[in-house]
C-alpha cells in the first residue's frame, strides 16, 4: 500500500499521471478483448464485425402523417394529432370545443 500522506506533490502529481496512463492503457485492453469475443462470435456464424455493425445502421423511415385537424378560422393550418398542440388548437378547446369539431 502506498503511503500517500508522506509523498510530496510532485511525486503526488506522477502517481496520478500514471494511474490515469493505467487506466487508459486497462480500458483499452478490454476493449481489444471485448472486439475480439465479438469477431469470434461472428466468425462462429459465418459473419465479420463489419456485418453484425451493417444490421444496425438500417434506419426505420416513417410516413409522413394526414393531417387529421384543422383550423376553421385558417383551413391552411393543420395538426396530424401527434406531438404538441399547436396553439389554435389549445385555443379551440379553450374555447369549450373538441377535437371533434376541429376533425377534417
Amino acid at each position: 500500500m502506498i503511503d500517500l500522506q508522506n509523498l510530496s506533490l510532485k511525486e503526488l502529481k506522477q502517481l496520478q499521471k500514471d494511474v490515469d496512463a493505467a487506466i487508459k492503457d486497462f480500458n483499452e485492453r478490454e476493449r481489444r478483448k471485448a472486439l475480439a469475443e465479438v469477431e469470434a462470435f461472428a466468425r462462429e456464424r459465418g459473419l465479420t464485425a463489419a456485418d453484425l455493425l451493417d444490421l444496425g445502421s438500417v434506419k426505420r423511415t416513417r410516413r409522413p402523417a394526414a393531417p387529421k385537424y384543422a383550423n376553421p378560422a385558417d383551413a391552411s393550418q393543420t395538426w396530424t394529432g401527434r406531438g404538441r398542440r399547436p396553439r389554435w388548437v389549445e385555443a379551440a378547446l379553450a374555447a369549450g370545443k373538441s377535437l371533434d369539431d376541429l376533425a377534417i
